[in-house]
């Protein structure tokens, strides 16, 4: 392993492509520390501690956003807007004729919607950042006996409120952050190694688990059974058990593939016979990768955040207060419900948009292969088709399971969710899945390179 990490260093290509994507996660990982201008820094650390309400709920925005809302920073929205619009404009190239039309254009339409995309950004960053900067402006914490403003004194009015300019400036600066993180990713797509977007996402998750470490530690106690309101051994082993488990599971379903054996066409040149050979159309049972995921934790976040909102506007409204807890993560039968929906819907979606039988069919047929059994032509293509709706389904649960099982049993054991999300669920899952598709990008270059990959033996 240690030769083959040599070798990488050793193609000038690559070594500028990992080094220029460190480069660019570095500048994130910078732009994630510096707090806002408007915040007092010691009262807004007071604030994200606090236990349970929304500070955990600003803790598991960040471990799907890649931002740091518990500390209001200039990269506080991190890629939530560039998600959100993402998931509008796909959804509505499946409804609105003339974005179907965009898709069909190739990759002068992709350019465009890419374009539609970042004019959508800019308008959800500027409504988010200003819902959170009223939102801070709100709230206060207990530090030492006093409650004081999250925001800094000298910057309050008279009546205590945040200036309209000074609430303008938050607003364009995390606006201005969230453009950047999503230039950043585009720039790691062109010139880095990797799928942007999603290795800010995993740079994000990887950054809170050391924390996450620590307040496990801190929860816990060497004795069975536990006590004193603290996790014993017998939970720790369940972790890793999950830990495990989920590195394995998102292995194995990452290389799981349904291979459908094709037949060349022999042709006669000369004396010689070329062609007839029998070969192998690999499909990948999980066509979507890490993409249903991100997708379905981001949308179950906005009826989080609203019926929160709603809660804590009127106290005492139990069917805003049923709502709320029904949401939460981990023993909500309906939020684990809706999670796992979401998932098969995004999965499917995303196998619909990224694979298209109509063209791998007329791709086999150009080339002079067929699928034994199955006529060239439309009769391939909806045998491709029935075969991909299968096996998503098989894959879409398997990633369900993966994502669901460890927070039901988290919560059940009572791990906090956090530790849960980083060491057993969704945050691991997406982890590992964003890490494996970077070593098969990888190696996709050593082996242009007539080296062996990574995951291959020497």
């Amino acid at each position: 392993m240690l030769e083959k990490i040599r070798v990488i260093f050793t193609i000038p290509e690559l070594r500028q492509k990992i080094l220029l994507t460190l480069g660019l996660l570095a500048i994130y990982r910078v732009g994630w520390q510096v707090p806002l201008p408007i915040v007092d820094a010691k009262v807004m650390t007071a604030f994200a501690q606090q236990t349970g309400g929304i500070g955990d709920l600003l803790k598991t925005v960040a471990v799907f956003s890649a931002s740091q809302l518990s500390q209001a920073t200039i990269f506080g929205l991190g890629i939530m807007p560039y998600i959100s619009a993402s998931i509008i404009f796909q959804l509505l190239g499946t409804v609105w004729p003339p974005l179907e039309r965009l898709q069909k254009e190739g990759e002068a339409g992709r350019k465009k919607i890419n374009e539609y995309t970042r004019y959508a950004t800019v308008l959800i960053c500027v409504v988010q950042s200003w819902a959170y900067v009223a939102f801070l402006a709100s709230q206060r914490a207990r530090v030492g006996d006093q409650e004081q403003s999250l925001i800094q004194e000298s910057l309050l009015d008279a009546q205590g409120g945040l200036p309209f300019t000074w609430q303008f400036v938050a607003v364009m600066t995390m606006t201005a952050g969230t453009i950047f993180l999503m230039w950043l990713g585009e720039q790691i797509d062109e010139f880095g190694i990797g799928n942007g977007i999603s290795l800010l996402i995993m740079a994000g998750i990887l950054a809170g688990m050391p924390s996450a470490l620590v307040e496990l530690g801190s929860d816990m106690t060497w004795e069975l059974g536990g006590g004193g309101g603290k996790m014993g051994v017998e939970t720790l082993l369940v972790l890793a058990a999950l830990f495990v488990g989920v590195v394995a599971g998102v292995v194995f379903m990452t290389q799981g593939q349904r291979r459908i054996p094709t037949q060349s066409q022999k042709a006669v040149r000369g004396r010689r016979v070329f062609g007839g050979t029998r070969q192998y159309l690999p499909l990948r049972v999980n066509q979507a990768g890490v993409m249903p995921i991100i997708f379905a934790s981001s949308l179950l976040l906005f009826p989080q955040l609203l019926f929160q909102y709603l809660s804590m506007a009127f106290p005492g409204n139990a069917v805003l207060t049923s709502l709320h807890d029904s949401f939460q993560r981990g023993q909500s039968y309906l939020y684990n419900i809706c999670y796992i929906a979401l998932i098969y819907f995004f999965c499917y979606f995303w196998t619909a948009i990224t694979f298209n039988p109509k063209e791998m069919a007329d791709n086999l047929k150009n080339f002079g292969a067929f699928i034994p059994g199955y006529r060239p032509g439309k009769r391939t293509a909806d045998y491709l088709e029935k075969v991909m709706e299968r096996i998503t389904y098989v894959g879409a649960g398997f990633l369900a399971l993966v994502a669901v099982i460890p927070t039901v049993v988290g919560g059940f054991l009572g791990i906090p969710a956090q530790i849960a999300s980083f060491y057993g669920g969704t945050g691991l899952l997406i982890a590992v899945s964003v890490a494996f598709d970077l070593v098969q990008k990888i190696d996709s270059h050593l082996v242009m390179r007539n080296y062996s990959g990574l995951l291959e033996k020497s």
